[in-house]
């Protein structure tokens, strides 16, 4: 039903509006289903005297609303999260018992959060960072967590270190500052003092910590896995996650100004593309393999710094998840959703990758302390879609405990729905792990972790020439920003061991007087890695503008014909457009007909969008050439690689901007160019030649 914005009601004695209970709305009661007589005005000793202790609806009302915040979480406390499905492509019988693959065509219910790590709740989505890519499967066998990132190793080999990483990444502590970023100097004197940061540090400068959508971001699980069959058979698995609708990021700078424009921008753009029918999707695709693979493999498989490269295991797509509901309420939902790495479930079990073994007991504590106690598993999100039987009972906020009178096992009564047992055959077994179990209990990091630099290395080579300087661009701004001159020549010293160009680009922009030495290496880095295609977002262009957004700029008069064909060709290509115009009421075509505006030109700048479009007669674009902002608009489309679409008579804003004789192939004349071979550009998204 669509929202109501009707104010009816009578006033008060102090001019308060008292609205009523009726037909279309029912009365308000409180939290015990007592009904509310007035929700404007607690109850006084007289008309201006003191409030009264017995007003048990002003006190639970506000008693309410002081506890209503939960701590949030530590880490990927900004996140954004809907509900869907995921559908198995094929029975995976061969390789696991897991229930949610056994059945072709199957529909799992899922609910999936993404989100940044550093930040706080209320920092922008922009930041460069990190997004978590965490998804529930309401399997039939009880839920499975797969909870991962979007990029598919991390800073630290052991869980030990992961709250002197948080620590060093969060902002410092005497300050409060910097919020939701890693420029400054506790997180880079933290990583160039822990050599196996120096694969995630590559990727985490890479255009990959700055997406310009969620929908547009790969998932990892990150860790190796098990997969387990009916006959105990085990292999390895690495899970991924490819967006159907590609790879896609932004630059720096126009990250920078989409957090001043929009700081919810990912949050909107998740909640309008739902909204418009156009489900994010992805599929999810197996990494398989066994344990001799393992054992010949280059680096341990065990080491979540490490990845295996798609050309050595082909990523096998098994199924896809699709997000076509939003969430009824982001509190009850999106942030009390419990996501536990522990939450497996028959036919896939855990390796002893160490940074694994310790998220298991780190979130699950963290759960515990976040949502009050034992049963957060009682809130709807996280309460499985099967059935639940077990005898664990009371705590915190128990919403429902096992019924009868036994609540214990083993016992002697009677068997029935209340009355569970295990079972040998369908439940939960732990493998086996002859190969690396036995010996002295010790503290110990295996020399097959040692390997620090060649990933790294691999992983700079495999990105295009544009994608090597955004790296090189990225370390620049980064240490730019830390203090000591010590931990910049330091993170040089570690680049040099990557990759001598890449540490000689960094130096030469941080103005080093003179190079440092090579870090010592506990393993020489590799030159015998050969470049990985996949590593890379620009050599995976989709070669489509679905799911994109053009952003037209028009004034009074601008031509109909050109934008009723450009329009056209967007919804044949799937894709959205914005109308930007120097007032919210819009403008009048050529035609005569009154369009209005999506944004005013103070609200809606380029950044906004995948690409531009301007339509105005040559006096309207004089008048847009007096507006900031509107030079604004097409500066930063063209300083951000953006195409551009124009008509001659909009050239006078161009030349205002600054523009003038700076068109190339990347600015599309709409007037020579029909609108399908506009749309037939836009499919490239930017044009780096620039």
């Amino acid at each position: 039903m669509a929202e109501s914005f009707k104010y009816s009601g009578n006033k008060g004695h102090g001019g308060e509006l008292h609205q009523k209970a009726s037909d279309e709305h029912p009365t308000m009661t409180t939290t015990q289903g007592c009904p509310v007589s007035d929700d404007q005005n607690s109850l006084r000793a007289g008309k201006r005297g003191p409030g009264l202790l017995e007003d048990h609806v002003m006190r639970e009302k506000i008693f309410h609303f002081d506890h209503e915040r939960i701590p949030e979480r530590v880490v990927h406390a900004r996140g954004y999260g809907a509900h869907g499905y995921f559908e198995t492509y094929d029975t995976l019988e061969d390789l696991t018992c897991a229930d949610i693959f056994q059945r072709k065509g199957e529909k799992t219910p899922v609910f999936t959060r993404f989100s940044t790590v550093a930040g706080n709740k209320g920092s922008p989505d922009l930041a460069r960072d990190v997004r978590g890519f965490a998804v529930k499967f309401y399997t039939q066998e009880g839920n499975w967590d797969l909870v991962g990132n979007n990029i598919p190793v991390f800073f630290i080999q052991d869980a030990m270190k992961f709250p002197d990483l948080i620590h060093s990444a969060k902002a410092e502590p005497d300050r409060g500052f910097p919020q939701a970023q890693t420029a400054h100097d506790n997180f880079w004197d933290f990583v160039s003092l822990s050599p196996e940061s120096m694969h995630m540090v590559m990727w985490a400068m890479s255009d990959r910590a700055i997406p310009r959508s969620l929908r547009f971001m790969e998932g990892f699980g990150v860790h190796t896995f098990k997969f387990i069959n009916a006959k105990g058979d085990e292999k390895f698995v690495k899970f991924h996650w490819k967006p159907k609708g590609g790879m896609q990021s932004v630059v720096w700078n126009e990250a920078l100004k989409l957090n001043g424009a929009d700081p919810d921008f990912h949050r909107r753009d998740m909640w309008e593309s739902i909204g418009n029918g156009d489900f994010p999707e992805w599929e999810l695709g197996v990494q398989v393999f066994d344990q001799q693979f393992a054992d010949e493999f280059e680096f341990d498989v065990f080491d979540a710094t490490k990845l295996i490269p798609e050309e050595q295991v082909p990523v096998q797509i098994v199924g896809r998840m699709v997000l076509d509901r939003v969430v009824d309420n982001f509190f009850a939902e999106t942030e009390q959703v419990a996501f536990c790495t522990q939450n497996i479930v028959p036919g896939l079990d855990f390796t002893p990758d160490p940074l694994l073994q310790g998220r298991n007991f780190s979130y699950l504590d963290t759960q515990t302390k976040r949502l009050g106690g034992p049963n957060f598993t009682h809130i709807p999100v996280n309460a499985p879609k099967c059935p639940m039987r077990h005898f664990q009972q009371d705590g915190h906020m128990a919403m429902h405990n096992p019924k009868g009178r036994v609540n214990y096992e083993p016992n002697s009564w009677s068997g029935g729905e209340n009355n569970p047992r295990e079972c040998p055959v369908h439940g939960f077994k732990s493998s086996s792990e002859p190969e690396v179990s036995g010996g002295d209990k010790l503290r110990y990091r295996s020399e097959t972790f040692s390997d620090h630099y060649s990933q790294a290395r691999q992983f700079y080579l495999s990105q295009t020439d544009v994608e090597q300087a955004h790296i090189q661009y990225a370390l620049v701004f980064e240490l730019s920003k830390v203090e000591h001159l010590p931990i910049r020549e330091r993170v040089v010293s570690h680049l040099l061991n990557i990759d001598d160009t890449l540490a000689q680009e960094v130096a030469k922009g941080l103005r080093l007087q003179e190079m440092p030495e090579p870090a010592e290496a506990a393993m020489p880095t590799r030159d015998d890695l050969p470049t990985s295609d996949a590593l890379s977002i620009l050599k995976n262009a989709p070669n489509t503008f679905k799911g994109r957004k053009l952003g037209i700029l028009v004034s009074d008069g601008f031509d109909a014909d050109i934008f009723d064909s450009v329009v056209n060709e967007l919804e044949a290509e799937g894709a959205n457009f914005e109308i930007i115009a120097a007032q919210v009421g819009g403008a009048c075509c050529s035609k005569g007909k009154h369009i209005a505006a999506d944004q005013v030109i103070n609200g809606g700048p380029s950044v906004l969008y995948d690409a531009v479009m301007v339509l105005a007669t040559q006096e309207g674009a004089e008048k847009l050439a007096g507006i900031p902002e509107a030079k604004d608009f097409v500066n930063d489309a063209f300083a951000h690689m953006k195409y551009i679409g124009y008509t001659q008579e909009a050239m006078p804003l161009f030349k205002a901007a600054g523009l003038d004789g700076k068109a190339d192939d990347g600015w599309v004349d709409l007037e020579a160019h029909s609108a399908d071979k506009f749309i037939e550009v836009l499919r490239n998204l930017r044009f780096w030649q620039r």
